[in-house]
């Protein structure tokens, strides 16, 4: 028995968008017109669009109709003569590594326009010739609404202090408050930037297990000085902290007189529930809020935010002001022009369902993992691991570079001997065409090698 129609017409346009005869932007004729034309039921092409618009290859505009997604059309050398995707070959890499975000989307048609504007009226802004080691007082302002309103973070502008971003934040507030050999609680498995910026500030650096529901509460070392944790989306096993443990935790840094260090890390990207509010809120007294522009924007940018007591601000602006470590003035003031436009909050929304649908293909694409392998993570945030045994995962990794795909491995994120192993697998960097192909390459290796 032959698929169904609306399977065969969804194949059909899907080769065309894969080969670029239909591109980005181009509308679709409506259901009703196509269905005429090709002697079928509207029913047919309706499921055929629906499929497509769940894979990402097609986006509807209200009362306007249905156009190609800006998705880059895969290459001829990648296409058979039915449209199969073959092998990508040495000519360019795909970015599967963690992350990364789609900075392509800045210079898009919804974004761009925003984007342009805030840094031409940043540009008007005169040079400060003795910057404030805080930050822009006008950004400052900005991020005590902007974090009020999208991550519940109750705050006054003196509270708040601008950071390149969440690993400077992090190394600044140990440089300004610790002593070398102080003991610093760091999640295992976890994210080796932070484990690596504060080796490099000369703190005794302690890894603490963590599990499927983030760091572990129990059995945590009375002696710790600071607990860093990524409590919103666990880097890099994806959990969430639940309230149970955030409570612990809280309780635990109380009896202890220790700081926790929150690192707000992938939180505005949750496809299954709406996040839990930040850790922040439940007791501004011991917990450090970090966020950044990073995932939202772009590395690039290099601006981030540092929220804590005034007490704790004021020492880390007299650390910063001694080491003359200040933060560029353009910047600031294009971030600040985002927010107060709203133009911040609209783009972190559409990334949000952009994200939304390569997680979709992500997860549909190792759909068919057999144990011992399993994809955690899938939830939130922007990469997935695929837990593998070590051994398959390092051949897998290495076979996948050799084809031109870039993916990470779970042991990098372990201080010690590794307790888990598998691909840490990121789906910000690259196309939805080079992430459909990327994971295809994986499964088939899996294949050949499990």
């Amino acid at each position: 028995m032959g698929h169904p129609l609306s399977e065969q017409l969804a194949g059909q346009l899907r080769t065309a968008l894969r080969q670029g005869r239909l591109r980005a932007g181009e509308r679709l004729a409506s259901s009703r017109d196509l269905a005429v034309t090709l002697g079928v039921s509207r029913t047919v092409v309706t499921e055929a669009y629906q499929q497509l618009f769940a894979e990402g290859w097609i986006r509807g505009r209200h009362g306007s109709g249905t156009y190609v997604a800006d998705v880059a059309p895969v290459p001829p050398d990648r296409v058979t003569a039915d449209g199969a995707e073959v092998s990508h070959g040495r000519g360019g890499w795909v970015n599967l590594l963690p992350g990364y975000p789609w900075t392509a989307a800045l210079q898009g048609s919804a974004f761009g326009p925003a984007w342009r504007r805030a840094w031409r009226l940043a540009a008007q802004a005169d040079p400060e010739p003795d910057p404030n080691p805080r930050g822009s007082p006008a950004l400052r302002a900005a991020l005590v609404d902007y974090l009020r309103r999208s991550r519940g973070v109750g705050c006054h502008a003196g509270q708040v202090l601008v950071t390149h971003g969440a690993t400077h934040g992090l190394r600044l507030l140990v440089e300004a408050l610790l002593r070398r050999g102080d003991r610093v609680g760091v999640e295992e498995p976890g994210y080796t930037r932070a484990r690596l910026a504060l080796s490099a500030s000369g703190v005794d650096v302690v890894p603490c297990p963590v599990d499927a529901n983030g760091l572990i509460v129990d059995g945590l070392p009375g002696e710790l000085r600071l607990v860093y944790t990524t409590p919103a989306h666990q880097f890099p096993l994806g959990g969430r902290l639940s309230v149970p443990r955030r409570q612990a935790l809280l309780a635990w840094a109380r009896r202890h007189g220790a700081l926790v260090v929150e690192d707000d890390y992938d939180s505005e990207f949750r496809y299954d529930v709406a996040p839990l509010p930040a850790l922040h809120g439940l007791d501004p007294g011991v917990v450090v809020y970090l966020g950044t522009t990073a995932k939202t924007l772009t590395p690039d940018l290099r601006v981030g935010w540092l929220v804590a007591d005034e007490d704790i601000v004021a020492r880390v602006a007299q650390h910063r002001n001694d080491v003359v470590d200040r933060n560029p003035t353009v910047p600031q003031e294009a971030v600040r022009f985002l927010i107060e436009r709203g133009d911040l909050d609209r783009h972190v929304r559409r990334m949000r369902h952009e994200y939304a649908r390569r997680r979709a293909a992500v997860v549909e694409a190792f759909a068919g993992l057999e144990p011992p392998a399993a994809l955690r993570g899938d939830t939130a945030g922007l990469h997935v691991v695929v837990e593998l045994p070590a051994e398959l995962a390092t051949e897998v990794a290495g076979a996948a570079g050799e084809r031109g795909v870039r993916v990470g491995t779970l042991d990098r994120s372990y201080a010690g001997p590794p307790t888990r192993s598998g691909l840490v697998l990121g789906y910000g960097a690259a196309s939805l065409a080079d992430l459909r192909w990327g994971c295809a390459l994986l499964t088939r290796l899996l294949v050949a090698d499990g």
